[in-house]
């Protein structure tokens, strides 16, 4: 008869000798970590020079700081007056006037212009590099130089009135010293809170056509990038449905187009709002503010009264935040959609 005799347990290893397993960061999280890591630094600087000086911007326009005396950052009472102030004023008014018409009508020179440049030179088979060279030129130059040759255009005596009067036309506009309003709205009596006429000063759209000239060719460059990602199955496929030119256009390269569109647009309407060297190099504020812009108004207020130039500054970044955010939540949206 045989026994067996049980093996003692296996002795259990202290804690500090058992094996240690680091646990293991995924790959896409080190990478996001460093990052923002080398990001950090560039984030800190933007954020104290925009935001931050948007800030002080912000609190001068409610101050009473004005040149020529200590600084005095003291709020001014009542609160917000210096906006109440500029509001009421013949000069402030005459420039969200002007403003608005340059955006407006400079937007659909510029856009409509490239578009129909970008379509002219998308289908030409000779020479598409000379005519793309000829339109994006005016780009290159700068808002002064631009200035300096269509006030000469649009000169009183010379340029476009000689042509005017050769054909008949014995009192051509003054153009740039033109103070006259098409399509005015309303005959302000001087007691009214509105102090300018609202409609489209003469003298601007000499200024408008020379921005719009400079400008469509960047235009024709965002358009004839976005032709470019159109895929030719479906013009083929238009074509064989029977589909004719103008319904090819509406039906498929357009929808096509719209995100460039949408692209030109905000790009443009920057440009558009803090338009200031042309306006400087063609005609300055004109006569009666017909061409003054809010530009010119805080450059001039910058040597005179801190807190005015402040408020309209201020006024200008709403006027852009109010296009650009409705822009910046739409395409967020779409984002979360897709």
């Amino acid at each position: 008869m045989t026994t067996s005799t049980a093996l003692p347990p296996a002795p259990v290893p202290p804690v500090s000798a058992r094996p240690r397993f680091k646990k293991q960061v995924p790959h896409n999280v080190k990478t996001s970590r460093r990052a923002a890591w080398i990001f950090a630094p560039s984030l800190l600087v933007s954020f104290v020079f925009v935001y931050v000086f948007i800030g002080i911007t912000v609190y001068i326009s409610l101050s009473n700081w004005k040149i020529g005396t200590s600084p005095d950052l003291t709020l001014r009472q009542p609160f917000g007056g210096t906006y109440g102030e500029i509001i009421q004023e013949q000069r402030f008014q005459a420039d969200i006037r002007n403003v608005v018409i340059f955006t407006v009508i400079f937007l659909v020179l510029a856009i409509l212009g490239g578009l129909i440049a970008a379509l002219f030179i998308h289908h030409v088979t000779v020479g598409k590099g000379l005519f793309r060279t000829v339109f994006l030129l005016p780009y290159a130059l700068s808002f002064i130089v631009t200035g300096v040759a269509w006030r000469w255009i649009f000169a009183p005596s010379t340029g476009v009135n000689e042509i005017l009067r050769s054909i008949g036309i014995q009192n051509p506009p003054g153009w740039t010293t033109d103070t006259t309003i098409l399509g005015a709205l309303n005959d302000p009596s001087g007691t009214d809170f509105l102090k300018v006429q609202l409609g489209v000063p003469v003298a601007l759209l000499p200024i408008i056509f020379a921005a719009a000239w400079q400008l469509v060719g960047f235009a024709m460059a965002m358009y004839l990038a976005g032709l470019a990602s159109i895929p030719e199955e479906y013009m083929e496929a238009a074509s064989v449905d029977g589909a004719n030119t103008w319904q090819r256009l509406r039906l498929i390269v357009l929808p096509q187009l719209w995100p460039s569109t949408i692209t030109c647009f905000v790009l443009l309407l920057h440009v558009a709002l803090k338009i200031f060297d042309l306006v400087v190099a063609m005609s300055g504020s004109g006569p009666g503010f017909v061409t003054d812009v809010p530009g010119i108004y805080i450059y001039n207020y910058l040597t005179s009264r801190y807190d005015k130039a402040s408020a309209m500054a201020i006024i200008l970044l709403l006027l852009t935040l109010a296009v650009i955010v409705p822009y910046l939540i739409r395409g967020y949206r779409k984002e979360r959609k897709a």
